[in-house]
């Protein structure tokens, strides 16, 4: 890939990753069920959007694990965009097929040395809390996208590593 092209797969990944992480946690934090609705339709575009952008650029640099990490995320984010229009009770069944497979590649991606240490352990831990969330929903507890403490107190784990992914393709355009 050129340096050209690649600055603005960067970029581009780099602003969905961006806009991901912001409207997602908007989306958390409101209580309209119809604004969230939209601000998290906005964010899984987003998200689905740097996602496979970032499973383009990396397999074509032969980092095949971190390349299918972003394509299990980017699938994961897709099956989350599925529910969105449910609202949060009915849209449980997405929202825990959605959050395993994030789990699964965020185990993936920060498996990967590509990253920092603190980001790997950032998404290791945002893996892990999903994880679980995941396996209650699974094993017949209802848990909406919102509960406390789990799911919640998750998502800051979550934007933190799509923002820590942001900054280091951002720092490379320069």
């Amino acid at each position: 890939m050129n340096t050209r092209s690649g600055r603005t797969l960067n970029r581009i990944a780099g602003a969905g990753l961006l806009v991901g992480a912001a409207f997602g946690l908007a989306g958390t934090l409101v209580s309209s069920p119809q604004l969230q609705a939209s601000l998290w339709a906005i964010d899984s575009v987003g998200l689905v959007v740097a996602a496979s952008l970032l499973a383009v650029k990396y397999l074509r640099a032969g980092s095949e694990l971190l390349a299918a990490g972003f394509l299990v995320f980017a699938i994961g984010e897709g099956v989350l965009l599925s529910g969105t229009a449910a609202g949060p009770a009915a849209s449980v069944p997405a929202f825990a097929a959605g959050i395993a497979l994030w789990a699964a590649a965020l185990a993936v991606i920060s498996a990967s040395p590509q990253f920092a240490p603190w980001l790997r352990l950032l998404g290791g831990v945002a893996a892990a809390l999903f994880a679980v969330t995941a396996g209650r929903i699974y094993a017949g507890e209802v848990l909406l996208p919102t509960a406390t403490p789990l799911p919640f107190f998750a998502y800051p784990f979550l934007v933190g590593t799509l923002v820590g992914w942001a900054w280091t393709l951002l720092r490379k355009v320069e």
